[in-house]
């Protein structure tokens, strides 16, 4: 069994360490571009999600307050031990709303109800839910109260309500991660390990990715709502 704990301060090192290890582990099942270990781009996007992760939790220092809640499941028998983890972002003018950032569970401890226990724990909190995730992953979240709303890029927006909340979200700014020193060295590196032209073909995998998500959040979308195409 598990223990959910609210935070709206940062976690304890141990762990912080261990949320943002799931975050490498699961890159592929969380990252909005949720390339593989096969696609040499990898390396820089995970580094690049990690890091968001990283300057989320930093966040909740205090300094800037209310824009950043983590819900952790914790093992009973071993309470130092994550299972799980949301991460969300209350809307700062809408008391009811929030938008889900990241959501992740242990390998070992899947389809055990602790994503279900995260998302409701947080729901709780703020009612007025969003997300976004691939077509893929639309069912599972129908199943826990979510809603299709619209198509937005490569994902499909899902709210617990009919309509988006007009509240403000504070989204973290990932053009300074990209522009940063480290990760031009890691794509420099990825370039002297893989040469230009097999980068070159990475990005044009990742860019022909991102358009098949959006065909088929379109495609969902279209189906669920055929009158409005």
């Amino acid at each position: 069994m598990f223990t959910l704990v609210n935070l709206d301060t940062p976690p304890p090192e141990s762990l912080k360490s261990q949320v943002l290890q799931m975050v490498v582990d699961y890159f592929s099942d969380i990252s909005p571009v949720p390339l593989t270990p096969s696609n040499p781009l990898y390396q820089l996007y995970q580094y690049v999600v990690g890091y968001e992760v990283h300057l989320y939790l930093q966040t909740m220092d205090g300094a800037l307050d209310g824009t950043v809640r983590l819900i952790l499941a914790l093992d009973d028998e071993d309470p130092s031990q994550v299972l799980g983890f949301a991460l969300y972002l209350p809307s700062q003018d809408d008391a009811e709303a929030c938008t889900l950032a990241y959501m992740a569970v242990t390998a070992s401890h899947r389809r055990r109800g602790i994503a279900r226990a995260l998302l409701q724990r947080m729901i709780e909190h703020r009612p007025h839910a969003e997300l976004a995730c691939a077509a893929g992953k639309v069912p599972t979240f129908e199943a826990m109260g979510f809603r299709v709303l619209a198509a937005q890029g490569p994902h499909v927006l899902l709210n617990t309500r009919d309509h988006r909340s007009d509240g403000m979200v504070a989204v973290q700014d990932l053009a300074p991660i990209f522009q940063s020193k480290e990760v031009r060295q890691i794509h420099a590196y990825l370039v002297k390990q893989h040469g230009r032209k097999a980068m070159s073909e990475a990005e044009k995998k990742r860019d022909r990715l991102l358009d098949q998500m959006a065909h088929q959040a379109q495609a969902l979308v279209t189906e669920r709502f055929p009158t409005l195409h």
